[in-house]
This record gives structure tokens, C-alpha cells and sequence, in this order.
């Protein structure tokens, strides 16, 4: 049983000290950001403790840090000197965005570092953490990292020079799946479908696709071939989405995430 910490209790940091919290694999969780009330309520919920990021370095065996990157000097600053004086083994998790392994080494030194990129549907226990760690981080660790992280959803190890092809799938994926979403209910509202119905249909449907095609391992393709019945409505739909450049549009947006990175 480890003290694990969170600098930073945002969106991400929050969602993923609940699933820290619901993992059972911590015996602490300590919790700071830059507002103390945010930290607070945030601890009464999950059974936390609340503190500031002092403490938060001085204490925490997996050290989560989670700040945007404009802030992340202004924390390294309060903290950096609590860090250099510890003498125990510790291992500092990076939830700061755009900030490779090299960066993070530049900043850290020789302590072992796991860079992590959440995306947004791990605060319903359903997303993606991907995550590439330095040379100085042990199988065990790692395998901590995931046990912990489990209630958020998948937990996946990349190398790094992946990781922003992947993200450009996990990490903005969300955003397209949400329009495509809004599109199917568009089009069902057309039909004359009430919005509330619609949207629901639509978000069932596609999680219902996702969790067949990573519970089977069918290929997306096959299935789609399945439900096409020979002269029905939904090869016609196919038809429509094919002539607009579906998929073709769908891989110009992940590859244009993916070189926006660079």
C-alpha cells in the first residue's frame, strides 16, 4: 500500500483520484491545488486528505501532477527543493500536456517519471490512459500505475514516439465521436424523433458498437458487413456516407491532430 498524491485536482486530476480512490490500491491519497476549497470538496467526497503541494512532494510514493503547462514552473518552483531532499523511492506521474520524456527529464533529474495522457471519458470510468515511462520505472511500478488507475478504464503502455499518433484517436476522438453523435441525432430528429430520445439511441448505440468490437475482436469492417443486409436501408446509408468521404474525413481529422502536435 502506497501514499499517493495529486497536485492539481482539475477535470483529469479529479476523475483520476476518484478512480484512485475506487481502486482500494492506495493507503493515502493526498490532494492540493491552487484552490484549497476545490481540494477540499474533493476529498470529503472520496475519503482524501486535503493539504498543499508541499506536503502533497514530501509525502506521496506516485506523485500525480497535474497542472497546465503555463502553471508548471510556478509549481516546480514551490516544490523542486522537497523533492532534491528526499531520500526514498517516489515516482512522479505527469498529466502536463505537451511535455515529453526528455523535457520531463530536464526538469526532474534522474527520478523515475511515468508520462500519462488521460482523456476525457476516464471521469465515467470508460476512457484511455495511455502512458510511456522512464528508464529508472520498474514492471512493478508500472503494474501499480495500472491497478490503481483501473476504475478509469483502460490503462495502456506506448512507446513514446506513438504517443501522439495514439492520442490523436483518444485524445480527440471524444470530440468526433461526440459530433457524430449529435449528427445521428440530427438526422433521427429530422425524422421525427424527439432530441431527447434521439441523442440517448445514438450514445447507446455507438457504446453498444464499441464494447462488441472489444469484446469480439471482429475487425470494425466485418461487422459493418454483417449488419448490410443485401438491398436494405443500411447499405443505402453506407452509400450516402461513402459519397460524402466518411472515412476519408475521419482520417484527415486524426492526422491533422497528430501533425498539429509538430
Amino acid at each position: 500500500m502506497k501514499t499517493v498524491g495529486f497536485i492539481g485536482t482539475g477535470n483529469m486530476g479529479s476523475a483520476l483520484a476518484r478512480a484512485a480512490a475506487k481502486s482500494k490500491a492506495a493507503d493515502r491519497i493526498l490532494l492540493s491545488n491552487r484552490s484549497p476549497e476545490k481540494a477540499m470538496r474533493l476529498a470529503a467526497e472520496i475519503g482524501a486528505e486535503a493539504t498543499d503541494n508541499r506536503t502533497v512532494a514530501a509525502e506521496s510514493d506516485f506523485l500525480f501532477t497535474g497542472v497546465k503547462p503555463q502553471m508548471l514552473e510556478e509549481m516546480l518552483s514551490g516544490i523542486l527543493d522537497v523533492l532534491n531532499a528526499r531520500t526514498g523511492r517516489f515516482v512522479i506521474v505527469s498529466m502536463v500536456a505537451g511535455k515529453d520524456l526528455n523535457v520531463l527529464k530536464g526538469l526532474y533529474g534522474s527520478k523515475p517519471v511515468i508520462r500519462i495522457m488521460p482523456n476525457i471519458p476516464v471521469a465515467a470510468g470508460s476512457g484511455v490512459t495511455l502512458f510511456t515511462a522512464s528508464e529508472g520505472v520498474t514492471p512493478e511500478e508500472k503494474e501499480y500505475l495500472k491497478q490503481l488507475l483501473a476504475a478509469s478504464g483502460m490503462v495502456s503502455e506506448i512507446e513514446e514516439r506513438l504517443l501522439d499518433a495514439a492520442t490523436g484517436i483518444t485524445g480527440c476522438g471524444p470530440a468526433y465521436a461526440a459530433m457524430f453523435i449529435e449528427a445521428l441525432a440530427d438526422g433521427a430528429v429530422a425524422c421525427g424523433l424527439p432530441r431527447r430520445q434521439a441523442v440517448e439511441y445514438a450514445a447507446q448505440m455507438l457504446r453498444g458498437t464499441a464494447s462488441l468490437i472489444l469484446e469480439t475482436g471482429e475487425h470494425p469492417g466485418a461487422l459493418k458487413d454483417r449488419v448490410c443486409s443485401p438491398g436494405g436501408s443500411t447499405i443505402q446509408g453506407v452509400r450516402c456516407l461513402e459519397e460524402d468521404a466518411f472515412r476519408a474525413a475521419v482520417m484527415n481529422a486524426v492526422i491533422a491532430a497528430y501533425e498539429k502536435v509538430f
